[in-house]
Parts: structure tokens; sequence; C-alpha cells
């Protein structure tokens, strides 16, 4: 295949990656971007990391017109064009609301006018709020989270009805929808209203699902982006990675290129239209063991983390993907697990400079009684 793609997005750390992928693979791509300060830095200009050939226009995705001129000449769209950020989500919520719920209706109206030959929208593991559960008689529970009075007894353990501490499986794409954060809320509209519209004027539209995306080019400076980024701030500026509860909670880490590489099957993938898919290695992490691990791996074992013993609202305790989905329909295997990920990223890590925010959002959130 080939052919033009816009990528709403397209100068960030996700964009940047799936513009390299489609690029060696023979497409020709455009990226629309806000290159907006939290994550561009004061700047705001063009990033180096984005490949020459990458056609870019500086673009808010909540303008139409702006967006209906990107648009000519395009064949296929991977919107990506977000706010992200669980907690910063519960404080800056007309913000979120606006560019994710806003610019998502903008494009789709756009692309009303400009049908292309396929649509790929990023959505979220956030959207399922707690992962799947087996209990202790084995059976497979989808359990609402947890009660503020257990957080504030520091129980932080997902329980079944009868008291007893549940233990986490692999989420599929069938589990139910339990969006625990504004940014859950809105990353749950932008799939939906996606798949909706998109086939509605004859667009085939796939929903991608992303876990915890890591590699280099995040955003190192922005403390709302992803945990690994933020832990590889706090240790780049010789302090211990700050991690709420008790350290044990589990996520799945997927690789930026292996994202990449989903995004682009998603493209060229018969059959899979107007459907949604996790993207995830399918692997359970401890957060503490992760903070540990990118310590060594950056010089500085002696930067163990610091547990905080709070807890964040719009958090949830595990979740890990099922990927049989995507390895059946489009054919995805990671190829990257988190030490082959982490060794391939530390280099870039080494040759960074990064500002600690990260206590002065700990502070905010609890200013604003957002931890418990």
């Amino acid at each position: 295949m080939s052919g033009q793609v816009l990528i709403t997005g397209g100068a960030g750390f996700v964009g940047s990656h799936l513009a390299d992928e489609l690029l060696a693979k023979g497409y020709r791509v455009r990226a629309y971007d806000a290159l907006v300060l939290q994550v561009h830095g004061e700047r705001c200009k063009r990033p180096h990391y984005l490949a020459d050939e990458v056609e870019l226009v500086h673009g808010d995705v909540r303008d139409g017109k702006r967006l209906k001129d990107a648009l000519r000449g395009v064949d296929y769209v991977v919107h990506f064009g977000a706010a992200v950020g669980v907690g910063q989500s519960m404080y800056q919520i007309c913000n979120y609301t606006d560019v994710n719920c806003q610019g998502t209706a903008a494009l789709l109206e756009a692309l009303a006018q400009s049908p292309v030959e396929k649509l790929i929208v990023a959505s979220s593991m956030s959207v399922y709020g707690e992962g799947r559960y087996r209990d202790r008689n084995g059976e497979i529970v989808e359990p609402v989270g947890r009660f503020r009075r257990q957080l504030e007894a520091r129980r932080w353990e997902v329980l079944g009805p009868d008291g007893s501490e549940l233990t986490p499986v692999p989420t599929p794409e069938s589990k139910h929808a339990s969006a625990p954060s504004v940014y859950a809320l809105t990353k749950y509209y932008q799939e939906r209203i996606c798949l909706t519209v998109g086939p509605a004027y004859g667009i085939p539209t796939v929903a991608l699902r992303f876990f915890n995306i890591f590699g280099p080019r995040q955003a190192l400076s922005n403390p709302y982006t992803g945990v690994l980024a933020i832990f590889a701030s706090r240790i780049l500026n010789g302090q211990p990675p700050l991690i709420n509860e008790d350290g044990r909670q589990q996520r799945d880490f997927v690789y930026v290129k292996d994202v990449a590489l989903a995004c682009r099957l998603a493209l060229e993938s018969p059959n899979v239209d107007n459907d949604v898919f996790n993207v995830g290695s399918g692997k359970p992490y401890a957060i503490s063991a992760l903070a540990m691990d990118l310590a060594r791996l950056l010089g500085q074992p002696e930067l163990e983390p610091e547990i905080t013993g709070k807890y964040r609202v719009g958090d949830i305790r595990n979740c890990y993907a099922d990927i049989t989905k995507a390895r059946t329909r489009l054919n995805f295997e990671p190829r990257y697990d988190l030490r082959s990920g982490l060794e391939e990223m530390v280099p870039w890590l080494d040759g960074q400079t990064a500002k600690d925010n990260v206590a002065e959002a700990f502070r905010e959130l609890s200013r604003r009684g957002l931890t418990v």
C-alpha cells in the first residue's frame, strides 16, 4: 500500500514514530500539530526528530477550516491529536473536553466533506478503568473499582463483594468501559464518535486502545505524560521516582515502535474495519520494579523509588492487555519486551535534559483534593 497519510498530533512522541514507520513503507506523511507548550517546550517549533520528509501543518485540531485544508489530497487519517494526562484532566476539565471531544468532532465534520479510505483513532486502556480479575472461586469478574473509605485505610488491592482480594487477569476488548477520569471519558468519546460517524460516511474506522507507551521522544518535562518518562525525569535530575500507593500496582508497557507497527497494520489489514483492538505487550509489570530497573540502567541504582502511600483520584490498581484479537486479526506481535525497549531507550535518555516538574504536579493535585 501507499498514499498520503495525515496524522493529527503527528509532531508528537507517538506520531513522529508512526511517521517513520509509514515513510519506510513508501507512504507520504503530513503531520498536523498544535505544537503545545506542555509537550514541545517554549520554542514550540518543528521538533528536530521529525523526519525531513514529513510535511508539517501547524494547526489546532478544533480549527475546522485549517483541518479541511490539511485534508486535501489525503488518503488515510490517523487521529492522535489530544490532551493527555489523567491527573491534569481532573482539574482542566474544560480544556480536556474541548480539545479531545470538540477537536474530534471538528475532524469528523471535515472528513464528512472529504471522506478518506480509512480512519484510525487512538483510544486508551484508561477507558476500562480497572482491568479484569478472577475471584477466589476462579470466576472472572469486572469490579467497579475501589472506594474512598478503603483507600483512606491504605487497603490498595481490589476486593470482591465478600471482601477477599481479587487476582488480575488479561483485559480483553469485551470488558465493559468504566472510565474513572475526565481523560478516560474523553478517550472513550473519541473512539465511540469515530466508530459512529466514520462508517455513516463510508469511512472504515479502527480504534486502537493503547496501553502505557514508552520510548524515545517522550516529553520528559511534562509531569502528566507516561509514568516511565516521569520516572526518567526525576532520575536524570538526581531525584528518586515518586510512586503512589505501595508501588505494587501493575501496568502493561508497550514500546513506541510496536505501537507504530500496530497503527500501520490497522491501516493495511483487511476485514478489521469498524472495530476496536488492544495494543499492548500483554504482560504486567509492577510500577516499583520498573522504577528500580530504570534507575539501574541509568547508572543511579541508589535512587530507590519513594513510596508516597497516597492515592490519586482517577487512578486504577491493575490493568494489562489481552492482545489475542490484535494477534489474530491484525497479525500484530510485539517485537520488544520491557527490558529490550528500555535498553534501546536509555542511550537516548543519557543525552537529554529535563526540568523536573513532578513534585510541583503532586502539590497541585494535593491542593485540589485530588490525592488521598
